[in-house]
Formats: C-alpha cells, structure tokens, sequence
C-alpha cells in the first residue's frame, strides 16, 4: 500500500460538530477502532486540554487502542497571541496526549487575523512557527490546518501563501488547506493548489466542507493538482452541511484513479465500517450514500432490469463487491418480468420459465402499489407475497381470528392508555392475548407477542425499531389511506414491511404482522 499519501479521518473531531452528534470515550474507542480496520492512516481523536472527554479519549487510548494501520493524532491551535508555545498551557496540553502527531489549526485569513484573533500579520506568522518548531522540537509529527485558506486567498494571496511557508519551513510535514467555509468550487480549488503547490514547495493536503455540494469533488480536484494528504468524516458527518465523504474519496481515489490506498480487502468491508459508526453515532445509514448506501445498487426501472438481466455492469459503475455493497432489484409499479425475476433469484425462489407466475406477481405487485403500497421500501413484504404466490417457505405462523385496540381517555390530566386483545389460532391452540402500550399500535404489539410468544419463544429476539407514518391523499384530511412502514431486528439485521389502508391501525396490523412472520421465517424456524 502508498505510504507516502495520506488518509486522515476527523470524524471523531469534526464530523463530531454535527448536529445530534455526541459521542462519549467509549464511542470514540469504538469508531477509532473501525476507522483503523478501513486502513486510513490518521485518526484525529480530538482536542485533548479544550474538553474532559478528548483528554479522556487520549489517556485511554494509550492503553485501550491497538491501532495497526493508523496513527493517532491530535487537534489544537497554535499558540497565543504575545506569548510562547514552550509556556502555553493549550500547547503543552497535546503534548501531554502523548499522541505522535499533533495537527495545529492556524489562521491565514487575513481577515481573521485581525478581527477574530485581534493580532498582527506577523504576529500570527511568528504563532505558526514557533508552535510548529516546538513541537517538532518535542520528537512529534505536526501537520497544520490552515483555516478559511480559500476565502483567504482569493482575499490577499501573498499572504496566504505566507502562512503556508512559515509552517512548512517550521517543520510541518503536511500544510492541509481548508475550504472551512465550504463555498468553492473544484476549478478554483484545483487551480489554488496547483499554484501554492509551484509557489512554496510544501508538501500539501486538502480539507472540505459541503456547503456548495462539491466536498468530495473539491477533494478530487485538489488531488489531481498534486495534494498527498485528504481529509474528511465517515458518511460525511460534520457542521452545516458536513465534511468530505472519506468513504467516497477513498473509493473514487483507489477504484478510478487506481491509486493504492487500502488493501482490497479493506475496502470491501467499507460498507460495514460506514453503517457500524451509524449506529454509534445514532444516526441512519443514508440510503443514497454513494458505494455504501443501501440504494447505491438499487435498480427500479423495468429497462434497467432487462439490461442487468443480461449483464450487470450495464447499469453500475463499479462491482458492488468492491466496497461490501451488494445490488438490489427494487420491485414497484415500474418493474417489468425481468425486475421480479432477478428479485426472486435474490432471495432464493428461481422463477426462470415460470412466465405464468411472473405475469401473476407482477399483476399483484402493480395493483397493490396503486392502492398505496411501495415495495421498493419493503423488501420483506414484498418478499412474503412473492413466496406466498408460489407457495414457497412459512409464511403464516397463525390463523389471526381477530382484533381489536381501543384508547381510554378519563380526563383532560391524565395520560391516555392504550389496550389491546388479539385472538389467534397457533400450535394447535386458541390463544387469547391482552396488551397495554402507550398507544394502540404498542398495545398491538404486545398482545401479539403475548400470544404468540407461547409457541414460538423465538419472538422475543425480534424487536421494533422504527415506525414510519404517511398520508397518502392528504386532500381528504383524517379520512385519507395511510401507509406505515415498520422496521423490525434481530439484532443483528433488520427488515421493512408495509402495511396500507384506510385506518391507521389497521395498516400498522398489517406491517406489524408481516414484520414478525418475516423475522420468524428468516430465522428458519417451523410453522408450529
């Protein structure tokens, strides 16, 4: 693998200013380690000495991280203003990290020099180099983040290019420029590079921020103007609008450009890594994520299927493999034969010859999705109804008898409690359950597993996890169709099923109920 570029991630401390993000030493130990099994070559763990949990971060890692194809570094500032990086407590503070690289933010705005820091030009320059040669001095790596560069020098490009040559000249391994703003383009961002590059010599990197949509193409370009060092956030997480896609750069770098970053293997465990600091960071996989996204490979359109049925490298820029995605047939009122055809194959029911059966789901399929349904968003439902059409699998663990939720209200001050009583017929036995919930959809719920779980215990691995509503002809008010999608887990994966109709109880029976004979069925166990 290259040794002489960089991949430096800042999720733990940019992508950590997202909105929503929060992330505590254990979370931070956690995604430190996926960060490492991705193969970037830093992980910025945060700002050690400006809040306990980075100091905490860094006094465990020390201990706790085995990190094997990454270094650790950490974030701060150059000095202050009239004084000395040997005497500064914020500098003395990474120190004590004990991290080998230490990446200093510094100014090259002139604007901000003078109004954000209320100092001189020169003084600023004389903070990069004397923080810069003292920690270099001290046996660390430093590399030096010059905030706001772009604004900056388009603003006075003397001196942003002086700021540049302090800290290269101090020692700074990598001078990384910032599009803190994120408001360029990749023309100007290419051109930028290409000419601090011819101007100082310093060996440069890149660090982009969204705002304009061009974070990963501002990356590419500063890249291909002669940058060895990319900056950016798993799943783009970061302030505004977030920071470069480092999943995305990575791919587009190593798989169009050919350049060695990571090993093969690596890469294809990209997908995993991305959804595994989701779920720390308690925030959804984006579906249309590029390579990693659930959608990234998903087909809807009958001539697409056609086409893939054929040869699939038709319809997709790279194997999804490469990146441990996968592809997927999305069946709507859009799908033709073809669409259902590689869907089944997918999950295991060959249909190839059996046109009468096609044309048959196909006809169901369509007529379902103009009542309100969508398929495309409910593979398990839609699985369930293609294995119900051909009788392949157990696909009804009970004969539902009936049902029923009702809500009582007894008074303005007091909270609403929610009953609910199933009646079904399974393993042999009539069942009769009562569930309360805070809701009539949670008390369906567990008088459904309360029945239920009696003959078949695997139910209680199951587990709901999101509950979606819409209004679907919202012109007719409360009594318009609705349609609910429900997520439901085992832990381990999870699935969608749909559930259309009138009464928004009534359609979140359906997916609830679909939700769980899917997970039955997934776990292999037998209709009892």
């Amino acid at each position: 693998m290259s040794t002489d570029f960089h991949v430096y991630d800042t999720t733990m401390r940019d992508g950590a200013q997202q909105e929503g993000i929060n992330l505590s030493v254990a979370d931070k130990l956690v995604i430190a380690r996926h960060l490492d099994d991705l193969g970037v070559t830093h992980v910025e763990g945060g700002w050690p000495g400006a809040n306990p949990t980075d100091t905490e971060f860094f006094a465990r890692a020390a201990t706790e991280l085995d990190l094997r194809t990454a270094t650790l570094a950490a974030f701060g500032s150059t000095r202050k203003a009239g004084g000395s990086a040997a005497s500064d407590p914020q500098v003395q503070g990474l120190l004590d990290s004990g991290a080998p690289v230490i990446t200093l933010v510094a100014k090259s705005h002139v604007g901000h020099v003078e109004r954000a820091l209320r100092t001189t030009r020169e003084e600023n320059l004389a903070m990069i180099t004397d923080t810069v040669s003292h920690l270099v001095g001290q046996g660390r790596t430093v590399m030096v983040d010059t905030e706001h560069f772009f604004d900056g020098y388009l603003l006075d490009r003397e001196y942003a290019l002086a700021c540049v040559r302090a800290a290269s000249d101090a020692g700074a391994e990598v001078v990384a420029l910032c599009d803190t703003n994120g408001g360029m383009l990749p023309g100007q961002v290419h051109d930028a590079v290409a000419d601090v590059i011819a101007s100082t010599g310093a060996r440069l990197g890149i660090h982009c921020h969204n705002d304009t949509g061009c974070a990963v193409a501002n990356t590419m370009a500063a890249v291909e103007a002669g940058a060895t060092h990319v900056q950016g956030t798993v799943n783009g997480y970061g302030e505004r609008t977030g920071n470069a896609d480092l999943v995305t750069v990575v791919a587009n770098l190593q798989l169009k450009l050919g350049m060695d970053l990571v090993e093969p293997y690596r890469l294809q465990d990209a997908t995993r890594i991305a959804h595994a600091i989701s779920e720390v960071t308690n925030h959804p996989p984006f579906s249309r994520q590029p390579y990693v996204g659930a959608g990234a490979f998903a087909h809807k359109a009958g001539l697409h299927a056609s086409a893939i049925k054929v040869d699939p490298d038709l319809y997709q820029h790279i194997e999804p493999k490469a990146v441990g995605n996968d592809m997927r047939m999305l069946v709507s009122d859009m799908a033709g034969r073809a669409t259902v055809e590689l869907k089944s194959r997918e999950i295991g029911v060959d249909l190839d010859g059996e046109d009468e059966t096609l044309a048959r789901v196909l006809a169901r399929v369509k007529t379902l999705e103009q009542r309100g349904y969508t398929f495309d968003a409910a593979d398990a439902s839609f699985e369930l109804l293609l294995r119900r059409e051909v009788g392949a699998g157990p696909t009804q663990y009970a004969q539902v008898e009936s049902w029923r939720a009702i809500t009582d209200v007894r008074g303005a001050d007091v909270e609403a409690l929610s009953e609910a009583t199933v009646k079904v017929h399974a393993g042999g036995r009539r069942i009769v359950a009562t569930g309360e919930g805070n809701g009539p959809v949670n008390a369906l719920d567990e008088a459904l597993r309360q029945a239920l779980v009696v003959v078949y215990p695997e139910i209680e691995q199951l587990e709901l996890i999101d509950y979606r509503v819409r209004i679907l002809d919202a012109a007719h008010g409360t009594d318009a169709v609705t349609r609910v999608l429900i997520e439901t887990s085992d832990g381990t994966t999870s699935w969608t099923t749909i559930g259309v109709a009138a009464n928004i109880v009534e359609a979140s029976w359906q997916a609830l109920l679909d939700g769980i004979t899917f997970g039955l069925m997934r776990g292999g166990v037998p209709v009892r």
